[in-house]
C-alpha cells in the first residue's frame, strides 16, 4: 500500500489522446500554480497506439509531478483508473478524462467542497454538456434514469469522470471490467456519503471520442451486475433459491393440473375416451417438465454459489461489512 505523502493525485487515463495532452497539462498547471496543493499528475497510458506515451515521458521530464502509468495494451479505462488509484499517493484523489471536456481549473473547488461538506466523494455534474444530444446525450439521461430507479442512488450525471475522492474511498473500490461506470453506486454500497456539484464542460477540440451507442447496451448488462452484488453477492442463495422455487411449483402445479383433468374425464367418461386423452405429449405437459427441471437447477446453482461465496471470503480473509469506526482498538488492515 502506497504511503499518502501528497495532498493531492490527479489520476488521468489516457487513450490515443496525442492532440490533447500538452494542452491538458498546461491546464492543471494553471489551476494549480496558486495553491499551496501539494500534488502529482498520474497519466495511465492504456495502450495508446499514438505518441501519447512519448508526450507524457516529455511531461515528466520537465514537471517531477508527472507519473506515467504505462500498460502493455489496451485493458480498457476502468483498468486505468485502478491503476491510477493503487499509485496515487494523495490525500484526495482527483480522476478527470484526457480530452480535454473536463476542466481542470474546477480542481481546487471540488476540494474546498470535499473538507466543507465532509461527504467522502464529490461528484461533478455537467449541467451544460458539450455533447451530441443522439448519440451521447440522449443514451446518457436514458441511462441515468434506468440506473437511478433501480438502484436507489440519485445523482444528475453519474456519467462524469470528474471527480473528488477521499483516498481511503479509491483503496476501498475494487475496479474490473468495465465498473468504472458504476463507481457512484460502488460508493453508496460501501456505505461512503456522496455530494454533487455543478462543473465546467466543454466540447472536444482534438482527437476522436470513443464512445458510441454501443456503450448504451453494455451499461444496461453491467447494471444487472451492479444490482446482483449491490443486494445478493454473499447470498446468492437468496435469488437463485426463489426462482428456483418459483420454477419448481410452477412446473409442479401445471403437471397437477393436467393429472386432475386426466383424472376427471376417468370419472365422466368412457374408458376408451379416457385412453383417447392424452397429456404426454401437450406442450403444456412438457413446459412443466422443464419448469421442474430448471428449478432444480437454480437451486442447485444458488448452492455451488453459496459454497463459492464462502471459500471468496473465507480463503482471503475478507468480511461481508465496512467498518467506519472502532473505538479503543486500531482499524483492521484491509488484506491485500
Amino acid at each position: 500500500m502506497q504511503e499518502l505523502d501528497k495532498d493531492l493525485s490527479i489520476v488521468v487515463p489516457v487513450y490515443n489522446e496525442e492532440e490533447s495532452l500538452v494542452s491538458l497539462h498546461t491546464e492543471i498547471t494553471q489551476a494549480m500554480k496558486d495553491t499551496d496543493i501539494d500534488y502529482e499528475v498520474i497519466y495511465v497510458d492504456d495502450g495508446s497506439k499514438d505518441r501519447s506515451v512519448e508526450i507524457i515521458t516529455q511531461l515528466h521530464a520537465d514537471d517531477p509531478r508527472v507519473v506515467l502509468v504505462s500498460f502493455r495494451r489496451n485493458f480498457g479505462q476502468t483498468a486505468g483508473f485502478s491503476a491510477g488509484f493503487d499509485t496515487s499517493t494523495g490525500h484526495v484523489v482527483v480522476t478527470l478524462d484526457a480530452d480535454g471536456q473536463n476542466d481542470p481549473a474546477d480542481i481546487p473547488a471540488m476540494m474546498a467542497k470535499l473538507e466543507e461538506t465532509g461527504a467522502d466523494v464529490v461528484n461533478g455534474w455537467r449541467v451544460n454538456r458539450q455533447d451530441g444530444f443522439l448519440l451521447r446525450k440522449l443514451p446518457s439521461k436514458i441511462a441515468n434514469w434506468m440506473i437511478a430507479r433501480f438502484s436507489g442512488v440519485k445523482l444528475h450525471d453519474r456519467g462524469c469522470s470528474m471527480r473528488a475522492f477521499k483516498n481511503e474511498v479509491v483503496r476501498d473500490l475494487r475496479l474490473y471490467g468495465e465498473m468504472h461506470r458504476f463507481i457512484p453506486e460502488m460508493v453508496n454500497n460501501a456505505g461512503y456519503t456522496m455530494v454533487e456539484v455543478p462543473v465546467n464542460h466543454r466540447p472536444r477540440v482534438a482527437g476522436v471520442s470513443k464512445y458510441g451507442i454501443s456503450r448504451t447496451f453494455r451499461v444496461l448488462l453491467d447494471l444487472v451486475t451492479v444490482l446482483f452484488l449491490r443486494s445478493y453477492a454473499d447470498r446468492p442463495m437468496h435469488i437463485l433459491g426463489w426462482i428456483g422455487i418459483g420454477s419448481g411449483f410452477g412446473g409442479l402445479a401445471i403437471l397437477g393440473v393436467l393429472g386432475f383433468r386426466k383424472a376427471y374425464k376417468g370419472l365422466f367418461v368412457s374408458l376408451e375416451a379416457f385412453h383417447a386423452y392424452q397429456i404426454g405429449a401437450r406442450p403444456l405437459f412438457l413446459l412443466g417438465i422443464l419448469a421442474i427441471i430448471l428449478g432444480v437447477q437454480f437451486l442447485v446453482t444458488g448452492l455451488v454459489a453459496e459454497l463459492v461465496v464462502r471459500t471468496y471470503y473465507e480463503s482471503q480473509n475478507k468480511t461481508v461489512y465496512k467498518v467506519k469506526t472502532i473505538l479503543g482498538k486500531d482499524m483492521p488492515q484491509r488484506p491485500l
